[in-house]
């Protein structure tokens, strides 16, 4: 599961920067004006890649917790 996640993680990350890219590419061969509300796609798929990341640290530490209390039991 922890691949899954690091890839997924990595995913959201290209996903959202080529996004930003392709969408100022399409901007100055466009118009900003025709283009500038996609802009949104990518910053929202760098999110999630930071919520990812904050989650995937919160697990680990939650997984030491418990591994650390199940030690303290035997």
């Amino acid at each position: 599961m922890e691949t899954y996640n690091k890839v997924m993680q990595l995913f959201w990350l290209a996903v959202g920067i080529v996004t930003i890219i392709a969408v100022t590419i399409l901007g100055f061969k466009d118009g900003f004006e025709r283009w500038k509300e996609y802009y949104i796609f990518g910053f929202f798929a760098i999110l999630l890649y930071f919520v990812r990341r904050y989650m995937m640290k919160r697990m680990e530490k939650h997984q030491q917790f418990l591994n650390e209390k199940n030690k303290g039991k035997r």
